[in-house]
C-alpha cells in the first residue's frame, strides 16, 4: 500500500484506494447520528437532508426502532426461511393491514422488491389473466429510477445508468411520465402490469400531474392489469401520507416498498397485495435467504407501529408546507423550479451559477447534508422527526449557499 501513515488510516482514502468507484460521495465522513443529525469524524455536526435517500424518514437511531433491533439481536438474527421464526407472521400481520391488502412477500432492498414485484406480476400474467407463455410485457414510465439491477436498469431511460451494462432484459414498453393517452395506447393484450413511482425521486422529485394517477387506475382496472406502485422512496410517511398513491385516493393492486421499511437500521424491503396476486407463487418460485429475517421483520414491526398514529404523516404534511413556502420564496435567487410534496423537495438551480453538485459543497461547508441529481437539481428530504426550527435554520442556509454562488 502507498501513501503516509494518516493517508492509510483516512477513511476517504482507504474508500479510493479499496472501495469500487460507483459513487462520488459528497467530502465528509459522518462517525455519528442521531435524530435529524449527524457528526463528522472530527466533531462537526450537520443536519442531515438526505436521510439516505428516505431510509432515514425516522431519523438516526430511532429509540423504538433501536430497542426492537438490540432486544432482536440478544435473541435470533437469521433463521432462513426453511424455518418459522416468531417474527415473521406478525409483521407480515402488521405491514398488510397498514397497507390494506392481505399478504406480504418479504425481502431485503427496494431492487429486490422492485424485482420481486415484477416476477409476480408476470406469474399473474401468466396464471390468472392468461397471457401467452413468455409474451408479457410491462409499461413503464420514463425518467424512471427503480434500482440498479440487470433488468432494472434495462428499462432506465438514463444512459449512465445503462450505458455498458446491455444485452438487456426484454419485455417492457416506455411511456411519458404523465402522459394518460400515451399509457392507454402503450397497453395491449400482452399487459400485465404498469409500473410507476407516484413521485419520480431519483428524477428530481418529479410529480404527477393532477389526476394522472387516478387515471392509471382507472386504465389498469379497465384493461385488467396490473398497478405497481413503487414507494421505495415516497412511501411509509414521506409526502404526508402513509403512501403517496393516497393523495389521490388511489390503491394499487401492489405496494413495493423499502428504505424506511427498515427505520434506517437493517435493510427490508417488501411487496404488499392481495391474494390474489401474491397468491400466484408458490414453495420453490421465489425465496431469499435474507428476506423476512427476525431482525429486520423486529424493525420492520417498529417502523408499522410508528406510522399507525399517523404522527409522522402529519409532521410530514405541515413542515413540508412550511418548507415549501421558504423554497418559493428563493425564487428568482437562483432557483428556478421549486417541486415539493411533504417533507421531499427537489430544486433546480440556474445552471448559469453552477451545479447542483457545488450548491451541496456549500451547504456543506455551512452544516447541511444534501445531495445533487441530474446536473442541477438538488434534492432535500430530512427525516420527519426535523423540527420547524431546523427548517427554519435550512432555508437560512440554503439562501447563504446561493448567495455564496453567485459571488
Amino acid at each position: 500500500m502507498t501513501g503516509t501513515v494518516e493517508e492509510r488510516q483516512d477513511p476517504r482514502a482507504l474508500e479510493a484506494v479499496h472501495g469500487a468507484h460507483n459513487y462520488h460521495p459528497i467530502p465528509v465522513v459522518i462517525s455519528a447520528g442521531e435524530g435529524a443529525w449527524v457528526t463528522d469524524s472530527s466533531g462537526r455536526r450537520y443536519l442531515d437532508c438526505l436521510a439516505a435517500y428516505s431510509a432515514l424518514n425516522f431519523g438516526h437511531r430511532h429509540p423504538e426502532v433501536v430497542a426492537a433491533a438490540a432486544d432482536q439481536l440478544g435473541r435470533l438474527t437469521l433463521t432462513s426461511r426453511a424455518f418459522h421464526n416468531d417474527q415473521l407472521g406478525p409483521f407480515c400481520a402488521e405491514l398488510a393491514a397498514l397497507a390494506g391488502k392481505d399478504m406480504v412477500l418479504p425481502m431485503n432492498t427496494g431492487a429486490e422488491a422492485v424485482e420481486s414485484a415484477l416476477k409476480v406480476a408476470r406469474k399473474w400474467g401468466y396464471d390468472v389473466k392468461g397471457v401467452p407463455p413468455d409474451q408479457a410485457t410491462v409499461v413503464v414510465m420514463e425518467g424512471n429510477f427503480h434500482g440498479r439491477t440487470i433488468s432494472l436498469v434495462s428499462f432506465s431511460t438514463d444512459p449512465e445508468a445503462r450505458g455498458g451494462f446491455g444485452p438487456f432484459t426484454p419485455g417492457f414498453r416506455h411511456v411519458p411520465y404523465g402522459d394518460e393517452v400515451a399509457l392507454a395506447e402503450a397497453i395491449d393484450e400482452t399487459t400485465v402490469a404498469v409500473l410507476l413511482e407516484p413521485v419520480q425521486g431519483e428524477a428530481g422529485v418529479i410529480l404527477p400531474p393532477p389526476g394522472y394517477l387516478r387515471q392509471v387506475r382507472r386504465l389498469c382496472t379497465e384493461r385488467n392489469v396490473l398497478m405497481l406502485a413503487d414507494e421505495v422512496q415516497s412511501g411509509l410517511g414521506r409526502t404526508g401520507r402513509t403512501f403517496a398513491c393516497e393523495h389521490e385516493d388511489v390503491v394499487p393492486d401492489v405496494y413495493i416498498l423499502g428504505k424506511a421499511l427498515g427505520g434506517g437500521v437493517v435493510p427490508v424491503s417488501a411487496v404488499v397485495a392481495d391474494s390474489d396476486v401474491l397468491g400466484v407463487l408458490h414453495p420453490g418460485q421465489h425465496g431469499s435467504t435474507f428476506g423476512g429475517n427476525p431482525m429486520a421483520a423486529a424493525a420492520g414491526r417498529a417502523v408499522v407501529r410508528l406510522l399507525a398514529s399517523g404522527e409522522f404523516q402529519e409532521r410530514a404534511r405541515l413542515l413540508g408546507e412550511r418548507l415549501r413556502v421558504g423554497l418559493d420564496a428563493l425564487s428568482g435567487r437562483g432557483v428556478l423550479a421549486v417541486r415539493c410534496t411533504g417533507l421531499w423537495a427537489g430544486i433546480d438551480i440556474d445552471p448559469a451559477l453552477g451545479t447542483g453538485r457545488a450548491l451541496c459543497e456549500r451547504l456543506l461547508a455551512r452544516g447541511v447534508l444534501a445531495k445533487d441529481t441530474h446536473g442541477s437539481t438538488v434534492r432535500l428530504a430530512p427525516p420527519l422527526v426535523i423540527t420547524e426550527a431546523e427548517i427554519d435554520w435550512l432555508l437560512e442556509q440554503l439562501a447563504a449557499a446561493l448567495a455564496d454562488l453567485s459571488r
